[in-house]
């Protein structure tokens, strides 16, 4: 700011001596004694300058508006008469008193000028601190709310894995046990996530996790379980929020195998658009599907919790498209930016 400050009278003063001097130049002559008269000036910059802390005083007091303005009146008269009246007071007069009167409001207009020009930056500054603190707060709202999101998305899927476990205790005792490891490999991954307390994984990481547990779930479905995979390798390193793929899932599982005894089959497909730089993670099945009426009306927690986390991450370009119908399948397509850690 101060930089600006001194520039601005540099270039005050530099218009003011060519003005001074046009006549002069012209005539191929250059007189010094104006360049002496402009640098006297000086000492009215630095004394303009006292108006910065006196703005930052004003602004702290949070006085009216005409407060301020009387307070600057003031304070304009007494610059002009330190400038300019009282020199010529010393000096002696040798014009007429109305003489005088021009100077004197030059001076004060000079004042005003400066007193406007500190008072509209510490407005500006005041300004860019409250959108700071607005957009802080924003984020934390957003942080917060997506804290509360994973917090209910974490419970949802242990309390149904555990349900897993638990039904094929009665089945086959052994492959529970085997289920347990696999089921305490799947907590370390989402320990490991909350200890560095950032959402973000990658690709890979997230698609691990629901190989994790494809697997546990195989130990209960057995071959009636079929995954096809159709991954894009070049966008593995890419990041997405965690624990975002393994609800979607979960739910083709809940509604595709559970209520039959029939085979069903998984599709996870993840593709990338170049043009756009936009990631599409699609989870398919071929089960019983559903009305898309009905399922708008469905209180699950799932699908509507990735779908606010996905506009609170991304805002507009974090989707959440579900296609259905009955006996058609369930598809949930999601989209995301693309992103690289």
């Amino acid at each position: 700011m101060w930089c600006i400050y001194v520039c601005g009278w540099a270039a005050y003063l530099l218009l003011v001596g060519l003005a001074l001097q046009l006549d002069e130049l012209r005539q191929g002559r250059f007189d010094t004694r104006v360049v002496m008269a402009l640098l006297k000036s000086t000492p009215n910059a630095m004394l303009l300058a006292l108006l910065w802390p006196l703005s930052g005083y004003l602004e702290s007091m949070r006085l009216a508006l005409w407060r301020i303005f009387l307070i600057h009146l003031c304070c304009a008269l007494f610059y002009s008469v330190t400038c300019y009246l009282l020199i010529w007071f010393l000096l002696g007069l040798r014009q007429e008193p109305a003489w005088y009167v021009w100077p004197a409001l030059y001076a004060m207009m000079t004042y005003f000028v400066i007193a406007a020009m500190f008072h509209m930056v510490r407005a500006d500054n005041a300004r860019r601190r409250q959108t700071s603190a607005a957009q802080l707060a924003q984020n934390l709202a957003v942080e917060s709310e997506m804290n509360a999101l994973r917090n209910k998305l974490n419970p949802h899927f242990l309390f149904n894995t555990l349900h897993s476990i638990i039904a094929l205790t009665r089945k086959s005792p052994g492959a529970a046990e085997a289920a347990l490891f696999q089921f305490s490999t799947m907590l370390r991954y989402i320990l490991d996530t909350e200890k560095r307390g950032c959402d973000q994984v990658t690709l890979n990481d997230e698609l691990g996790f629901v190989r994790d547990y494809l697997e546990l779930e195989s130990l209960r479905l057995g071959p009636r379980l079929q995954v096809e995979w159709d991954l894009d390798d070049d966008i593995n390193g890419c990041t997405l929020p965690a624990l975002l793929l393994q609800p979607l899932v979960e739910n083709s599982i809940k509604h595709a195998f559970n209520p039959h005894s029939r085979p069903g089959k998984i599709v996870i497909r993840t593709s990338v658009d170049e043009l756009t730089q936009t990631l599409y993670v699609r989870v398919a099945d071929n089960g019983p599907g559903t009305d898309p009426v009905a399922l708008g009306q469905s209180n699950g927690l799932g699908i509507r919790t990735l779908a606010r986390r996905l506009e609170l991450e991304y805002g507009a370009r974090g989707t959440l498209a579900i296609k259905t119908a009955p006996r058609e399948g369930f598809m949930v397509t999601i989209s995301m930016p693309l992103a690289f850690s």
